[in-house]
């Protein structure tokens, strides 16, 4: 195991993914099927989303768009953004009609308060625990009152490098978080905690998984 600091690195995670980009779209491209939890927890945020009279979803660390088209097809106005141009291009090509833009979830490029919903769908899984609150102050910004945050994350409280993975070499930190801890830096962000799952891994798991489901406050009349 190779010897980093307990630091983000995004110019190594972006150049990784980007080697990757094509494999990973095919191999992960049906995962979902075979995942009802993670499936209901997004099923009830896309819920939750449209019960608040919707707006625009941004599935932040998007990926090759797999997650965002199902939020499409849940009824919502959903669009991706991701650190890796590369996997943009490849969610561009897969999903044509859906928007996918390049950009960093600590700098995003989106108005305050004008989002019905903010995905981060294992997207903050290469950055340390420390560093969480950068990316929730942002969430916090972007979502208007009332709007929903779903995160999903690997449980446990480490750091694993990744040499080799999607068939290919690469340089990837790999962080795992303990729920509460990350509930406990969301409310610090002035988001506040909605509903909690933790599943067991399946067979292609090590940890078990976390999903979060939070939302900003409305302002107190």
């Amino acid at each position: 195991m190779t010897s980093h600091p307990m630091t983000s690195r995004p110019d190594a995670t972006r150049a990784s993914y980007d080697t990757v980009a094509v494999d990973y779209s095919e191999l992960l491209k049906a995962e979902l099927e075979h995942k009802p939890f993670d499936r209901a927890m997004l099923a009830a945020f896309a819920e939750k989303v449209r019960d608040g009279g919707g707006g625009q979803v941004a599935d932040l660390g998007c990926g090759p768009g797999r997650v965002t088209i199902h939020l499409e097809s849940l009824g919502l106005d959903a669009y991706g953004i991701d650190l890796s141009p590369r996997m943009v291009a490849v969610a561009r090509r897969s999903h044509p009609h859906l928007r996918f833009e390049v950009g960093s979830m600590t700098d995003l490029d989106i108005e305050d308060a004008s989002l019905a919903g903010a995905l981060a769908w294992y997207s903050t899984v290469h950055t340390p625990l420390d560093e969480l609150p950068l990316f929730f102050r942002e969430f916090h910004r972007i979502l208007a009152p009332g709007g929903h945050l779903l995160l999903a994350f690997k449980v446990g409280d480490e750091r694993v490098h990744l040499d080799h993975a999607y068939g290919h070499d690469l340089d990837l930190d790999v962080y795992r978080f303990p729920p509460e801890r990350v509930a406990e830096l969301l409310r610090e962000a002035g988001l506040v905690e909605v509903a909690r799952l933790v599943r067991e891994a399946d067979a292609h798991e090590k940890t078990p998984q976390a999903f979060v489901l939070a939302r900003r406050p409305e302002p107190s009349v």
